[in-house]
């Protein structure tokens, strides 16, 4: 039996009030199976969809319009702001598929997520064959990532690869995700294609911030901070405030909540 279920519409890693990633927030389970949460997951549309249990600590299943995922940050940064900001609950952890991770509020009022890496999953790799195949320029550097997913990092030295890249998706499908790249002292650029898991082109991808954190670590960079701009060629401009050390990478950013829908399962 189907019955009407209240999904909270957000939109997270906003930068100044606008743009930022859309995420589905459904805490009625009641009845809903796991094809059932990937059917509302679909029919939402969102890169990312999440399910919220009543559990200590809650349990924050996401699903994208293709598969389940157990881990994505803005996902799970949104799901931080809707607990802890939206529900005021004193919540200092969540549960995903990849184990319990740390969250907490910014004095901004926004909500960061905390999750360990291990730079021993970041392997360099020359990836030029690989660009060439998805029609990208030479990249200066390239990892492979992997969390627990396999991410292929991408880094240019200049803007205009990142911002004029068009890739054709096909090959991509290598890969859970592609991350494009470009740095300048704590600036960074970025930009995510996932066909694997049906989304050609990532909004706000804070998983990949963590396997770009990995790969830093990985290249002697033992600790840094930079904010990640991303968005921009989607119309939607988005913030991600990532840090991290040899062991912990913290990314957290802003969330507003835009409106309520409802579906049937």
């Amino acid at each position: 039996m189907t019955q009407e279920r209240h999904v909270d519409v957000l939109r997270v890693f906003t930068r100044d009030g606008e743009g930022g990633n859309h995420l589905g927030v459904v805490t009625d389970l009641s009845g809903l199976t796991d094809a059932g949460m990937q059917a509302v997951a679909l029919e939402l549309g969102y890169a990312e969809t999440v399910f919220i249990d009543d559990d200590a600590p809650p349990r924050v299943r996401i699903f994208t319009p293709g598969m389940e995922m157990p881990f994505a940050g803005h996902p799970l940064v949104g799901s931080a702001w809707w607990l802890q900001v939206q529900q005021g609950r004193q919540v200092e952890r969540v549960r995903c598929g990849v184990g319990e991770v740390k969250l907490g509020t910014l004095s901004s009022g926004g909500t960061w997520i905390e999750a360990a890496i291990d730079p021993a999953n970041a392997v360099e790799t020359d990836l030029a064959r690989y660009a060439s195949a998805c029609r990208l320029p030479r990249p200066t550097r390239g990892w492979l990532v992997r969390f627990p997913l396999t991410y292929c990092v991408l880094e240019y030295d200049d803007l205009g690869s990142v911002a004029t890249a068009d890739p054709v998706p096909d090959p991509m499908l290598a890969y859970h995700g592609t991350y494009l790249v470009s740095r300048s002292a704590t600036q960074v650029r970025a930009r995510f294609f996932a066909p694997e898991v049906g989304i050609f082109e990532d909004a706000a991808t804070g998983s990949a911030a963590v396997a770009y954190a990995t790969a830093q670590v990985a290249a002697g960079e033992r600790e840094g901070a930079v904010t990640i701009h991303q968005g921009e060629e989607m119309g939607s401009p988005s913030a991600i405030a990532l840090s991290w050390t040899a062991t912990h990478a913290r990314l957290g950013g802003e969330t507003s909540r835009e409106e309520s829908r409802t579906v049937s399962r």
